[in-house]
């Protein structure tokens, strides 16, 4: 499943995602903060709806607060050590990205404070996600405003407008000619270099010019081990091949929304054998359903945010990166807002969800903890990822599944214990 979901993100995911920017005339960090972490998130929003309707248990919420903490700290882990370009940051798009996310955690703990969820607070989920979307919307004139406010007290806003300053305002795309292209904010595409846009069709993984349609996925690669790795993973190609289109391919690039919609589907697919699987062993092995939820099934719901956020950080967007890892939790907010508003509001009416929520306040409360560590540490970092904040965020995010695993099963702590099955 884990070599499944890889292969979706890379071949379908990730090229539907580039032209879908490119259309829009998305920002890195907006594109990264939408439509990635929708797409890549769509298995959390599939386990928040099993947590609440199939299995009736925890494991859709603490799947979704656990993977919040791998994002954070994990997934940046992952960005800083498996990258060779160190990616620099705006200031902005980090703010508004933790901020919102801030407020999400917030709300979240003090819906689960008393252990019930009631039909007006998952609805204020709801609420809060929309006041991000619309913040997206006006998101060029906001940054603009803030810098011009801010610019005298804060450097790395004067950073920034300098950088804006030095940059051409986007006019659009020429049919012949050198386009000369510098990563901005502003800019509508997020994946060119400075190179004619009419020779070729740049993605996020090194596509090749446009006049050369993309290789079959069945070109067997040269490479040994990768031959091995492709005639293993041939069954899920072959099937990936016969029900989505490759959008990167002439043909098929009209389209992307289907290959985006279709490779979310097969994501959240795949998912769901996942969490079944891991439910099963759970069960068998005696292990807490929270504590499945804080380690395996957080990092398998995560794998698509992992891929998706190396990839671009190996590229040097690192705005869309950390608004990809950010935004996604922002996303998952959602994702426990849909299916509680959907039980309380529309199926059971008369009394609120219950939730075990002792040790997913003591989780809550470590969100917020790594989301101000994050920022902080980038800020002191220079605003740039590299192997060193890598480094860092890896040694917590150890620190904290060690303690989180500890607590969950009573060890440290006042926390009772309940075995999936039970």
């Amino acid at each position: 499943m884990f070599l499944a979901v890889s292969i979706v993100c890379d071949d379908y995911f990730l090229p539907s995602l580039e032209i879908i920017s490119e259309c829009l005339g998305l920002s890195q960090d907006v594109a990264g903060a939408t439509f990635m972490a929708a797409g890549s998130s769509a298995p959390e929003l599939v386990t928040a709806f099993l947590g609440v309707f199939v299995t009736k248990g925890d494991i859709g919420i603490s799947t979704i607060l656990g993977s919040a903490i791998y994002n954070l700290l994990g997934i940046c882990a992952a960005c800083g050590l498996l990258s060779n370009v160190v990616s620099r940051l705006s200031c902005w798009p980090l703010f508004r990205d933790c901020l919102a996310y801030t407020i999400s955690v917030a709300a979240v703990l003090a819906m689960i404070s008393d252990s019930r969820i009631y039909w007006y607070e998952s609805a204020s989920l709801l609420l809060i996600y929309g006041c991000y979307i619309l913040v997206l919307c006006f998101d060029i004139k906001i940054n603009q405003c803030l810098m011009k406010r801010f610019s005298p007290c804060c450097s790395c806003f004067t950073k920034a407008m300098e950088e804006n300053a030095e940059q051409q305002p986007l006019a659009g795309w020429e049919e012949s000619g050198p386009l000369i292209r510098q990563q901005s904010r502003t800019d509508s595409g997020i994946f060119q270099d400075e190179m004619d846009y009419s020779q070729r069709s740049t993605s996020l993984h090194g596509l090749d010019e446009i006049s050369e349609d993309h290789p079959s996925v069945f070109t067997m690669p040269e490479a040994g081990m990768k031959r091995i790795l492709w005639v293993l993973s041939l069954p899920i190609i072959t099937l990936l091949y016969l029900t989505t289109p490759d959008c990167r391919r002439r043909f098929w690039r009209n389209w992307f929304m289907v290959t985006f919609l279709m490779s979310a589907a097969w994501i959240s697919a795949m998912t769901y054998v996942l969490v079944w699987m891991i439910t099963i062993a759970g069960e068998t092995l005696g292990i807490p359903e929270s504590v499945m939820g804080l380690t395996l099934l957080a990092a398998g719901t995560s794998l698509p945010d992992t891929v998706a956020s190396v990839l671009v950080a190996r590229k040097g967007n690192g705005d869309m990166a950390m608004s990809n890892i950010v935004g996604s939790n922002v996303f998952d907010m959602l994702c426990l807002g849909i299916p509680w508003f959907i039980k309380t509001a529309f199926i059971n009416t008369t009394g609120p969800i219950e939730v075990n929520s002792s040790g997913l306040t003591y989780t809550a409360i470590s969100l917020i903890c790594s989301v101000v560590f994050i920022f902080l540490a980038i800020h002191l970092n220079g605003w740039k990822i590299d192997k060193k904040l890598g480094a860092i965020c890896l040694v917590l995010y150890l620190v904290f599944t060690v303690l989180s695993i500890l607590y969950e099963l009573g060890i440290i702590g006042n926390n009772p214990t309940r075995v999936c099955g039970n």
